[in-house]
């Protein structure tokens, strides 16, 4: 083979490797962004009981893929595996993965020649009072039998086609992080679901509780008055806290039944099944360790993030095609095929035809339509560029918000925990005091309320450490990217275009 003859091999495949348009690059992470404006303290306040564990902060620490198994709760556990299982929500974006992925793929058989057969037959009779019989054989009536196998290229000059595919390869990536998000949304809903499930759990017991006491309190001084040692006003401002904590109660079972609807929702179920676990706080451990993402590590963890960057790449992909759709456009078609008046003579030479055709077609005017698509998709891209640093930039005030909550939820505890104990003692001596004389009911009835309302105060700052760190886990992208089931990196390996 001469070297000219090689030379125009190759032409074609030189030809095909240019791709017009911008090639992606994935942004960079923010060189100077951080969480924080100065350093945080490496580890939380520490309290007593439950939830009140130091928790420390590890800087660069990595996230398991099922961080929820941290909290040490095997119903919460089982309730995550089943929605997994039977989410609707998860089984939408499951579905829209596989729609991307497929079209993708459809996109990619625009590399490939198309190859079509086309058989057709027919009865035919020709008019002998003006015109001659025309068939072969001389006969006025005759049968006509085509075959036609016809091969079609489009020759990707200008890589319009591999910007299609890319753009529909990124829209895939865009979708399985779509579905990773879905997950990782879904995973902490049920997480806070619990968390609140079992703060209002708690709450509830706390108030029947505190009904209870202000029962007993209300009989012994409806005794005391019987006997003349009450007055009649002490008895009344009983009652009235009686039904005032009475009154409290409906609305914390309201909230928790609704709580449990919620619940059931998110694992895929119907309000009137039943969950087979109920969730209180002693149950949930608190992690020890909480793991804070390097800046730069984040954009390549949360799914949001890397979503958004898939749709810039399919964004930059479309000012490709458009281009590409203002250049040249370069087809061939061969088609071969037989035309025989018997089955049997279909392969002989004389029935046989083919023909050769090379096109080329070039826009010349259209208005300016071209242009304007180009400089829409260029606008599109810019558009795209913008909601991606926006998705950087809310991702990081996420976990700065969560870190922040962290280190103050944990003082909030600390300050909760002495309060409650502080008030559980004065309620004992006000009781003594209260019995022999020394004060009013008046004063009871303060360290009364005042412990009532330091209980539920530690309830709601226990379960806001819960919280946040489940919060935490999800604001750095919930280590999706350590599951034995994650699904593959990529749709399409970027530039195989």
């Amino acid at each position: 083979m001469t070297a000219f003859k090689r030379a125009s091999l190759l032409l074609p495949l030189l030809v095909a490797a240019c791709a017009v348009g911008p090639d992606f690059r994935q942004p960079a992470a923010p060189g100077s962004a951080d969480y924080t404006q100065t350093p945080l303290p490496r580890q939380t306040a520490a309290a007593p009981g439950a939830q009140g564990s130091s928790q420390q902060l590890v800087v660069g620490g990595d996230v398991p893929g099922d961080w929820w198994t941290l909290f040490q709760s095997p119903q919460l556990n089982a309730l995550i595996d089943r929605a997994f299982k039977a989410s609707p929500t998860l089984a939408a974006s499951q579905a829209a993965l596989a729609v991307a992925r497929e079209n993708m793929l459809a996109q990619a058989g625009s590399l490939f020649p198309s190859i079509g057969l086309d058989v057709s037959g027919s009865r035919n009779a020709t008019s002998t009072a003006s015109l001659a019989p025309v068939a072969a054989n001389n006969q006025r009536i005759y049968s006509l039998y085509t075959g036609e196998l016809t091969v079609s290229y489009s020759l990707d000059a200008f890589g319009l086609n591999r910007r299609m595919i890319e753009s529909a390869a990124a829209q895939a990536d865009n979708q399985r992080f779509e579905l990773e998000a879905a997950r990782l949304t879904l995973s902490s809903n049920i997480v806070l679901a619990a968390i609140n499930e079992a703060a209002l759990r708690d709450q509830v017991a706390a108030q029947q509780a505190m009904i209870k006491a202000d029962t007993e309190l209300r009989d012994i001084l409806r005794r005391e008055n019987a006997l003349g040692e009450a007055a009649e006003a002490d008895v009344l401002q009983q009652e009235t806290a009686l039904a005032q904590a009475e009154a409290a109660l409906p609305p914390l079972q309201k909230q928790l039944a609704l709580q449990r609807d919620a619940l059931t929702a998110l694992v895929g179920g119907f309000p009137n099944e039943d969950l087979a676990a109920n969730f209180d706080l002693s149950a949930l451990r608190l992690p020890d360790d909480l793991p804070v993402s390097l800046p730069s590590k984040l954009v390549e963890q949360r799914p949001d993030i890397l979503a958004a960057a898939a749709a810039l790449h399919a964004a930059s992909a479309q000012v490709g095609v458009a281009i590409a759709e203002r250049l040249p456009q370069i087809s061939l078609t061969a088609a071969l095929g037989t035309s025989p008046n018997t089955i049997a003579n279909a392969f002989t030479p004389y029935n046989q035809f083919f023909n050769v055709i090379g096109k080329a077609a070039q826009p010349i005017f259209q208005g300016g339509t071209l242009l304007h698509r180009q400089r829409a998709a260029q606008a599109a891209f810019d558009e795209t560029a913008a909601q991606y640093r926006s998705t950087v930039i809310n991702a990081f005030q996420n976990v700065a918000d969560v870190l922040q909550s962290v280190q103050a939820d944990a003082n909030t505890l600390q300050a909760a925990v002495a309060a409650d104990a502080a008030a559980s003692r004065s309620l004992a001596i006000a009781h003594t005091k209260l019995r022999s004389g020394e004060i009013s009911y008046l004063s009871m009835l303060n360290a009364q309320q005042a412990y009532e309302t330091a209980r539920i105060t530690a309830i709601q700052a226990r379960a806001a450490r819960l919280a946040d760190t489940a919060a935490l886990f999800q604001a750095v992208g919930g280590g999706w990217w350590n599951r034995a089931d994650a699904i593959a990196s990529s749709a399409v390996p970027a530039g195989d275009w």
